[in-house]
Formats: structure tokens, C-alpha cells, sequence
């Protein structure tokens, strides 16, 4: 598998460049120094900066991650992931179409359940990143309308509107925690043209308080390592998904898609009613390194 052209992401909260040049290059430390679900994945049980860079490197040679060639795998990975939830949404009709991001392709919108989960089985966040032809061109091919072929910019606001203006109405969308000022802004375009919209705030391991006003506007919200979300959106949660990698639910539409995907999930699982919330067990959720 080789790399094509320049992409950035954030890996275990450590910044990391991927290029054709240069290859992989950490642009700053991991912060995260134990994760179960990174245990689970790639069998690591302490994160440092060599592990960093071995799973960016088997997420490119295992799955095409930033390559021409990239792997679109349907397999679900992960229980209470945004892609596996919203193409339960897809496949039952309750949603018209999704906005999401992949390497290569930037800001995609589509009707496809198959492709978000394709897109998002294996995706870290994604920061930045540079168009790659054969990608796009899979993309489209399986129903992905991409929103700026020429760059593959990122920009989950825009897409909204494009989804909106091609006559989608009921509308899926994640928001990365490091953009997640564009919460504010897409629930300001829901109000003006009245649609339906379901924001998934992703990727928050390195959010800080600053960032927290934002993902409290959102429907549903992945805690990822962040201790500040636990403490300060997990207080506002409906209903909590999981203990390791807890994901909450904190409007009334979130909860109702939220059990919607619950009712077509495969495992078992156990629902017991609390007072409080977060539900919080702290040997079973990741460690952060020490300042």
C-alpha cells in the first residue's frame, strides 16, 4: 500500500502527518496512554509514540488508509460507532442522507448505509486532507456525492447546506470535536430552513473546555478518552452507550435514533435505569498521561 498525497490526523490525541514524501511523522506526543478499544483493535496495552506510528502504518498497508487502493470494508468494528449507527438510521429510513469525511475525499454526503459504514469502519480524525482520484471515484461510484472534488476539503457546514439543497431533509451529520464550533453553525442553518437534523459530535479525546459549549448542542456525543466530557457532558446525557468508550445521547431525537439502532443490534446487552449520569467505571475506560 503506498500513501498518495498529504493527509494530517489525530491518532491516540497525537497530531500525525501522512505523506507520500515523508511517510509518517508525528507532529506532537500521544495523550492517551491506555485505551481498551486501541487493546482491542491493535493489541496494544501501552500507547507511546512508536505505537502511534505502528497503527497508523497498519491502518495503511491492512486497509489502504490514504492510499489509492483504499479498503471499503461494511464488516462493523466497533458497538456504538457513528457509522454503524447511521446506517441502521440509512437502512430503516430514518434518516435521507448522512455527512461524513474520508482521507483522500474530504466532505462526503450520502444515502448509502453500506458506503458510511465502508467510510468509517476504520477512520481516526481526519484534520486535513488532499484529494485522491481513485478514491473519489469509488465514492461516487457507490452513491457518495463528494463536496469539493478539487481539494477534498472538510467542511461538514457546506455539506450540510449541499445535502439540503439537493432535496435532503432529514439529515445525518458528524462533527469532529477540533471543529466543533461548526455545531453552533449548522444548528443556526436547521432553525433558518426548518430541517431535521442529527448531529453526532466524533473524535473528542483532545477536546478542551472551550470546545464543550459546541458538543452540548449536539444530539449525540462519543466521550472518546476526554475526561472533560465525562464531567461535563455525561451530567446531560439521556441515556449512556457503553462504559469503556461511553457515547451519549443528550436530546430527545438522540435517544430515539439511539434505541431505533439498539433494536436492530445483534448482541445482547443489558438497560438498567440510574439517577445520574455519567456511569463511570474507572478500570474499565482509557488513562491519560500525566502532565
Amino acid at each position: 500500500m503506498k500513501v498518495k498525497g498529504e493527509h494530517e490526523i489525530y491518532c491516540c490525541g497525537a497530531r500525525v502527518r501522512i505523506s507520500e514524501k515523508e511517510g509518517i511523522k508525528l507532529l506532537s506526543p500521544p495523550t492517551v496512554e491506555y485505551c481498551p478499544l486501541h487493546e482491542a483493535l491493535y493489541g496494544t496495552k501501552k500507547i507511546d509514540a512508536d505505537t502511534v506510528q505502528k497503527t497508523v502504518a497498519r491502518k495503511i498497508a491492512g486497509y489502504g488508509f490514504c492510499c489509492e487502493n483504499r479498503i471499503l470494508n461494511t464488516e462493523p468494528v466497533v458497538a456504538y460507532g457513528a457509522s454503524e449507527m447511521m446506517q441502521v438510521w440509512l437502512e430503516k429510513g430514518l434518516m435521507d442522507c448522512t455527512v461524513v469525511v474520508c482521507e483522500g475525499v474530504g466532505t462526503v454526503i450520502t444515502t448509502n448505509g453500506e458506503l458510511v459504514q465502508a467510510i468509517g469502519a476504520r477512520l481516526t480524525g481526519i484534520i486535513r486532507t488532499s484529494p485522491i482520484k481513485s478514491t473519489i471515484e469509488r465514492i461516487e461510484a457507490k452513491g457518495g456525492t463528494v463536496l469539493d472534488k478539487k481539494s477534498a476539503r472538510i467542511d461538514q457546514v457546506e455539506g450540510v447546506k449541499k445535502a439540503f439543497n439537493l432535496g435532503f431533509r432529514r439529515i445525518a451529520v458528524s462533527v469532529a470535536g477540533f471543529q466543533a464550533k461548526a455545531i453552533s453553525e449548522i444548528r443556526r442553518f436547521e432553525e433558518e430552513v426548518e430541517a431535521d437534523l442529527l448531529v453526532f459530535s466524533v473524535c473528542n479525546t483532545c477536546v478542551d473546555d472551550a470546545a464543550v459549549q459546541y458538543i452540548a448542542k449536539a444530539d449525540i456525543a462519543c466521550a472518546g478518552a476526554s475526561k472533560i466530557l465525562r464531567e461535563k457532558i455525561g451530567t446531560e446525557a439521556l441515556i449512556q452507550l457503553g462504559i469503556t468508550i461511553p457515547v451519549y445521547a443528550l436530546t430527545a431525537k438522540g435517544k430515539k435514533l439511539v434505541l431505533a439502532y439498539l433494536s436492530e443490534f445483534g448482541e445482547k446487552f443489558v438497560i438498567f435505569k440510574t439517577n445520574a449520569l455519567p456511569y463511570n467505571v474507572a478500570s474499565k475506560g482509557p488513562r491519560l498521561k500525566s502532565l
